[in-house]
C-alpha cells in the first residue's frame, strides 16, 4: 500500500463505503496485527507505508482510525456484506 491508497482517517459511515471494500484486506491484517500483539508502529509501517518516527501523530492517527474501522466492520459492517451474499 501506498501512502497515495489510503485516506488519514477512512469515512464515518453508518453502512459499508467504497473505502471500506477497497481496504478490507487492510483491515483484517490490522485487526490479526492486534490480536497477534504487534506494536502498532510496526503495523503502520508495514501496511500504510508511514514512518511512525517521522510522523507520529499522523502515523497514530491512521493507524487508530482504521483499527477502529475494522472493529466497526466486526462488529456491523459485515452485515451487509452477508445481506449481499444472499441474493
Amino acid at each position: 500500500m501506498t501512502q497515495n491508497d489510503f485516506k488519514d482517517e477512512p469515512p464515518e459511515s453508518v453502512t459499508l463505503t467504497a473505502y471500506d471494500r477497497q481496504h478490507m484486506k487492510t483491515y483484517i491484517r490490522l485487526l490479526d496485527a492486534e490480536a497477534d500483539g504487534a506494536d502498532w508502529r510496526e503495523a503502520v509501517s508495514v501496511l500504510f507505508g508511514l514512518d511512525p518516527d517521522r510522523e507520529p501523530g499522523r502515523a497514530r492517527r491512521v493507524h487508530d482510525t482504521h483499527l477502529a474501522r475494522a472493529r466497526w466492520m466486526t462488529e456491523h459492517g459485515y452485515r451487509e456484506l452477508v445481506r449481499e451474499g444472499r441474493h
